[in-house]
């Protein structure tokens, strides 16, 4: 069961995101009974129209899943079509007979995908990213205890949960908020609040750190080269027009499944097997 197989409308094929969103909307909900009847028809008998309505019914979920997801800098149409990806095998392996809803059983699928998408941006941008920050970048919001600032007790906590430094917690929140925060609180400020320049030491800016930095900085961009060097035509294409684009105009997969006339969980595939072998390449060079 595959996306071309069952036609379902992207943000590419509406002409704008925002109608997309309007379509799927449109798109019934399932009773209980509804949703065990497809299912059972599906599993006995692989009939495709019901999966399809199966995965209409709950495009909308995947929009709402995609939005938790905006702080991260990426497109929401490439969120929402690795989303799709992950409904789609949430439907295939759906079991009606275990007596629980699609929607929770499908949320697993959704999340993973979305979380396999942003890691593989993520490790091509910061690769020696630790399983610790990994399991920080996703769950910092989740834990804390309201959309303020952190407070200094409360990153302690976090960074004490997740096996990670308080400081990388309060960098991460700085990343995924998307804001900035005066390095020294003025008088106004609450003493509870974390002040970035607590956390700053003097040797990270000696010359010895900073020519470190710089040798280091170079020898991975001449290694992400190399490893560009090493994919054939299409391939690096595909990585330069999705990853490596200076001024945020990111291709999307639909984008260029239009320009080589291939479906876009074609491209993804190309994609992720490209991917693998540049980490594969710079890994061996370093």
């Amino acid at each position: 069961m595959t996306s071309t197989t069952l036609a379902f409308p992207t943000p590419a094929s509406l002409g704008s995101l925002d109608h997309y969103i309007q379509a799927v909307n449109r798109f019934p909900l399932l009773t209980p009974e509804q949703e065990t009847a497809l299912g059972r028809r599906l599993q006995k008998s692989d009939d495709l129209d019901a999966a399809r309505q199966l995965v209409l019914s709950h495009l909308r979920l995947v929009v709402a899943v995609s939005r938790n997801y905006l702080g991260y800098g990426l497109p929401q149409a490439d969120l929402i079509q690795e989303g799709n990806v992950g409904l789609m095998k949430a439907v295939r392996r759906f079991d009606p007979e275990r007596g629980v809803r699609l929607v929770s059983f499908a949320l697993h699928w959704i999340r993973a995908e979305m979380h396999e998408y942003i890691l593989r941006n993520w490790r091509l941008v910061k690769i020696a990213t630790t399983k610790a920050q990994r399991k920080l970048f996703f769950n910092l919001r989740s834990m804390k205890a309201s959309s303020a600032a952190l407070s200094v007790d409360e990153a302690k906590r976090i960074a004490k949960d997740l096996g990670v430094k308080p400081e990388e917690v309060v960098e991460m929140e700085t990343r995924l908020g998307g804001h900035d925060l005066a390095l020294d609180p003025t008088p106004g400020d609450e003493e509870s609040f974390v002040s970035p320049i607590a956390y700053l030491t003097d040797n990270e800016d000696e010359p010895a750190q900073i020519l470190e930095r710089e040798e280091s900085a170079q020898n991975r961009s001449k290694g992400l080269q190399t490893a560009l060097a090493k994919l054939d035509d299409r391939s690096r294409r595909i990585i330069e027009a999705r990853w490596l684009r200076e001024d945020d105009s990111a291709a999307t997969l639909q984008d260029l499944a239009n320009e080589y006339g291939v479906s876009a969980e074609r491209i993804r595939q190309i994609e992720s097997k490209a991917m693998k072998t540049m980490r594969s390449q710079m890994a061996n060079a370093a």
